[in-house]
């Protein structure tokens, strides 16, 4: 009997893309996640299948705070504040939602975090033409840096080198 060659599971493809994505990858994966468990959530709570709800607000709360916990203040304290807050917000409404059955609050989260998704898609794709245009320069002027060897820039520095994915 032959046997068809068993396509990769969804865990692995997902277990492959986490390993070899940036940082700032890492925080985009982290925002479609929380996004998908919002909806689980939203959607239990319509359906009124209770267990759905709580395992979706759960999961996105548990993301929400590896969101905040990846903050790295010290190198744009105003910015990773304003995160920071952003991100507590749509715990507290994750909560309040659950709680109160109000799927209105929790599609408040989602449209925060489909809003934050975007932002920092535009952020992958504006370093990605970075990338782009220091590779097409054929010869690169000798100059002394502007900061110390090895320094984080850009989402580099704002989410850190790593994100811990088991809190």
């Amino acid at each position: 009997m032959h046997h068809p060659m068993k396509a990769p599971t969804p865990n692995a493809y997902l277990r492959t893309k986490v390993m070899t994505a940036s940082p700032a990858e890492l925080r985009l994966l982290l925002i479609d996640g929380a996004i998908r468990f919002s909806q689980q959530c939203r959607n239990g709570i319509q359906e009124k299948d209770h267990e759905g709800a709580y395992n979706g607000a759960t999961r996105c709360q548990a993301i929400l705070m590896e969101l905040i916990n990846g903050l790295r203040p010290e190198h744009d304290p105003s910015l990773c504040e304003r995160l920071s807050a952003l991100y507590t917000f749509m715990y507290t409404q994750i909560v309040k939602g659950l709680s109160e059955r109000d799927p209105a609050k929790i599609d408040e989260v989602i449209q925060l975090l489909n809003f934050e998704r975007d932002t920092w898609m535009m952020l992958l794709d504006q370093l990605a033409q970075e990338n782009r245009a220091a590779k097409s320069m054929n010869a690169v002027p000798k100059a002394a840096p502007a900061q110390s060897p090895g320094a984080p820039t850009g989402a580099q520095s704002l989410v850190g080198g790593s994100v811990s994915l088991q809190g």
